[in-house]
């Protein structure tokens, strides 16, 4: 066993800065991995293939180019999220493994995550400054590294241990990350057809983990492992994007975040590569939105997260483990693997009130066979994600989107590194409801 272009009213700046509030105290999650399909109602509506479209102000988190086409308005919405995940351990203990020297069989059976509901706030503002120039604040999250799996008697733990997956009592991981973003963007070409934006990013993150005791002999520093309580951090980035028509009824996006240099979680030195630091990945999109018909318009594009990037996300488990101490540049990390993702959504405008949306999002797969163990508390093994939504406009009072997304079961099955005899097989599958108003002025 291991060892241990007009004037808004200040009413409205209020209600901004509140609802910027929520979403500082508020859980980030997501499905791709820990990054989200999309950011707001109509982007998800859409399967989150928005790179080349401007449906609200929320759209600087994905493209700040597209801020040049929403005009004056206020987006708020909130994400009701509810992941529901699960380990399977089965085979009997005490069999070979592949660190020498190393046994740590796991209790066989079936452990549920707790705590599956969550709430993400969201809130976003543009406004036209002049014919060329528009501006907006945006603010949103990320996460979805989290679980929290119960004590319990296990069988395979020392006598007297607190029991629990593994034998350090209730175990789980906390993330939730929060972006604030404020934009620029330009027209320029013929009619302004085009448009470039940037957009600075300031980057805030907590972190907690639980349960993880057990590996402290395989810890640079023991004392920073877990059960710490939250920690957090602040860093910094940038996104960059260019949208517009290049043809008659065809737009193409494309979009690129940088690395998100993000302060060490100290309190966790011991656990993540690089004396816990947690850098947040850098991702690129391009997309293209097609007018079909009048009243019908269908979007298309391709995403790429760069996790390997990240040495304590991308590190693998073995041999880093046999190598080097965890929380060292070169510790075991989760072993995730950089990720493409394609999206393709449809827009149906039935009429002057409502816009009804469909999508799809499908991922490659970010977490190998082999890196099943530590990914017990990160099981971010989801592929395929089903949305729909709608929009309901109420003439002189604003507008009303909402969106589901159902994502199916997802197993991804592989050997216990610490004992071969037990096969790990992750398993989840999503739900979310979001809910956005709007007000244009």
């Amino acid at each position: 066993m291991l060892q241990s272009g007009g004037s808004m009213s200040v009413s409205r700046y209020r209600v901004a800065a509140a609802v910027a509030g929520l979403a500082l105290a508020g859980p980030a999650l997501a499905t791709n991995g820990y990054v989200p399909l999309g950011h707001s109602a109509k982007e998800r509506g859409m399967g989150g293939a928005t790179t080349a479209l401007a449906l609200d102000s929320i759209v600087a988190a994905t493209n700040p180019a597209g801020i040049a086409f929403t005009g004056d308005r206020i987006d708020i919405g909130t994400e009701v999220f509810s992941p529901r995940r699960e380990y399977t351990v089965s085979g009997p203990p005490s069999g070979p493994t592949e660190v020498p020297g190393v046994h740590f069989p796991l209790q066989p059976g079936t452990v549920r995550s707790r705590r599956n509901d969550f709430a993400v706030p969201n809130v976003g503002w543009s406004h036209r400054v002049d014919a060329r120039d528009s501006v907006a604040v945006t603010v949103y999250g990320h996460g979805g590294m989290n679980t929290s799996y119960p004590g319990f008697a296990s069988s395979t733990c020392p006598p007297g241990s607190p029991g629990g997956t593994f034998c350090a009592g209730p175990t789980g991981v906390d993330l939730s990350q929060l972006f604030i973003t404020p934009t620029w963007a330009r027209r320029f070409g013929s009619g302004g057809r085009w448009a470039v934006g940037i957009a600075p990013i300031v980057a805030y993150q907590r972190f907690e983990a639980k349960g993880v005791g057990s590996f402290a002999g395989f810890s640079s520093d023991p004392r920073h492992l877990s059960d710490n309580g939250h920690d957090s951090s602040w860093g910094w980035g940038g996104r960059i994007g260019v949208q517009g028509e290049i043809a008659p009824s065809l737009r193409l996006g494309a979009s690129w975040r940088s690395r998100v240099h993000m302060g060490r979680f100290h309190d966790y030195s011991g656990l993540f590569a690089g004396h816990g630091s947690f850098d947040i990945p850098p991702s690129a999109n391009v997309g293209l939105a097609w007018n079909a018909t009048d009243t019908v318009l269908l979007a298309g594009e391709a995403q790429r997260i760069w996790y390997s990037r990240i040495r304590s996300v991308g590190n693998p488990l073995l041999p880093n483990l046999q190598q080097s101490k965890l929380g060292d540049p070169d510790g075991a990390g989760f072993g995730w693997r950089d990720m493409t993702v394609y999206k393709a959504g449809l827009e149906w405008q039935a009429g002057r009130e409502w816009i009804w949306r469909a999508g799809v999002d499908r991922t490659t797969q970010p977490i190998p066979r082999s890196e099943v163990l530590f990914n017990i508390l990160a099981p971010g093994v989801q592929e395929w994600h089903y949305t729909a939504g709608f929009t309901r406009r109420f003439e002189g009072l604003g507008e009303l989107s909402a969106s589901a997304m159902y994502s199916p079961q997802k197993t991804v099955r592989g050997v216990n590194p610490l004992d071969t005899n037990q096969t790990i097989a992750l398993k989840m599958h999503q739900y979310a409801l979001t809910l956005d108003w709007a007000w244009t002025f």
